[in-house]
């Protein structure tokens, strides 16, 4: 018998090698190639029998308005764009245990009740998932679910049930029996998906894809597999709290980086309205180092608390150290303190974090890392009701932020009475309840604190 031919295709771009490299010569990414069983061409491939398909006019195709279908969720729903749109194909990734199989068992059985939908197992057992179902006290009358991980008989199914939305859990376990490669491999995941997702486009039936992620985090498998859907979330929480973040990195009917807020309880995950009280501390007095962020999360202006700590560093190099923020942006915020504040930090220990897990990614959060810092290096506390926010340039200029106007409000709702904002942001008017510390440039926010 013939032994099975190997081959080594990449995890990022789905190239191919006749040998291992450490360097992927497609994307030219390292350590991305793993073996996979090579798979035979395809008779007549390019055929010239194959029918020429037919052009058409862009300005002749009329163009219908999407119509949202709601998951009965909120926070989904937001991050979504306001639901699911027929033929849409979703992906969500997350650690394992993080909740993925929880939020959307629950968003099945809400849907359930006025659309037909199918929960895929490939992962549990039909047993197993009615326990979890039990579990979290679901109406599940006309929520259908099949347990099955070949390709060819969920799609036939799918075909003769026709449903509204199916979800898939997960793609990582489905394998097609057209390919040789174990389930999971790239090129499985690579063909599920694409078969998948021209089924959802032909039918206009909603698939929802659960994802595994790697060790760093991102999805399992080819990065191919992010282009080929229409939605990409990702499900973050650390499984010691009880808080869980949803975000979408990739939506082609709503807005990217929305983010939902979720609490996971022993009835599932239930939407957090005020996200911003989970993310400020419970110390009730003053503390030095500590600092309050309005930051926006898509259309969501939240706040979170910045905490910094600055110590007498103990060895040759000192450390920098940040944890829900970018390392690499603290290094340079910290050579603009010193270069246009005139305060040194060469000599100490710098740790910054942000309170409850969130991930900081925009520069609006300078002034309020900054004014963090000094206040824990001079073991003086800021005011309790001050609010911060605004990017700071290598020049040591204060940055406008975008939504200015709504981060004030949201400061306001929440009590706070003081606020250190760029002074392009400063209201034009006076905003009852809260005074406006407009500042143009980095030492003038310093000088503030003294």
């Amino acid at each position: 018998m013939a032994k099975a031919k190997s081959i080594y295709t990449c995890t990022e771009c789905g190239g191919s090698s006749p040998k291992w490299q450490g360097q992927c010569p497609g994307c030219n990414a390292w350590n991305t190639l793993v073996e996979t069983l090579a798979e035979a061409a395809p008779r007549n491939r390019f055929s010239n029998a194959a029918k020429a398909s037919t052009l058409q006019l862009l300005s002749d195709v009329r163009a219908k308005d999407t119509l949202h279908r709601r998951t009965g969720i909120g926070e989904f729903d937001r991050v979504l764009g306001g639901g699911l749109v027929a033929g849409q194909v979703v992906l969500i990734g997350g650690d394992p245990g993080v909740g993925k199989s929880t939020l959307l068992l629950q968003a099945l059985a809400t849907m359930s009740t006025s659309s037909r939908a199918v929960y895929v197992s490939g992962e549990e057992s039909a047993e197993q998932v009615a326990l979890r179902a039990r579990r979290l006290a679901l109406d599940l009358g006309r929520l259908e679910l099949l347990a099955e991980i070949q390709l060819e008989k969920i799609v036939a199914t799918l075909e003769a049930a026709r449903p509204d939305i199916a979800v898939i859990d997960s793609i990582q376990t489905l394998y097609s029996e057209n390919l040789t490669s174990a389930p999971g491999s790239v090129a499985q995941v690579r063909e599920c998906a694409a078969h998948l997702a021209r089924f959802a486009k032909q039918t206009g039936t909603i698939i929802v894809l659960i994802g595994h992620v790697t060790k760093d985090g991102a999805l399992a498998g080819p990065r191919v597999l992010e282009h080929i859907v229409d939605t990409v979330l990702y499900f973050e929480g650390d499984t010691h709290q009880s808080f869980r973040l949803i975000r979408a990195s990739k939506n082609r009917f709503g807005a990217v980086n929305e983010l939902g807020v979720f609490a996971m309880t022993d009835k599932g995950l239930k939407g957090v309205t005020n996200p911003s009280a989970i993310f400020l501390s419970g110390h009730t007095g003053e503390a030095p180092g500590s600092c309050i962020l309005v930051a926006q999360e898509g259309s969501r202006p939240l706040l979170v608390e910045i905490q910094a700590l600055v110590d007498e560093a103990h060895a040759s190099s000192p450390r920098r150290l940040s944890v829900g923020l970018e390392q690499n942006r603290l290094a340079m915020l910290l050579a603009v303190l010193h270069r246009h504040a005139g305060i040194a930090c060469f000599d100490q220990d710098v740790f910054v974090n942000a309170v409850g897990g969130v991930r900081i990614s925009e520069p609006a959060a300078d002034l309020a890392v900054l004014l963090a810092i000094v206040s824990s290096l001079r073991d003086k506390p800021l005011p309790k009701e001050l609010a911060v926010f605004g990017e700071v340039g290598l020049a040591g200029e204060v940055r406008p932020a975008p939504r200015g106007q709504d981060r004030l409000r949201e400061a306001v709702k929440l009590g706070f009475t003081q606020a250190i904002v760029p002074k392009a942001n400063a209201p034009k008017q006076p905003m009852e309840g809260i005074e406006i510390i407009a500042v143009d440039r980095l030492v003038d926010a310093v000088g503030r604190l003294r």
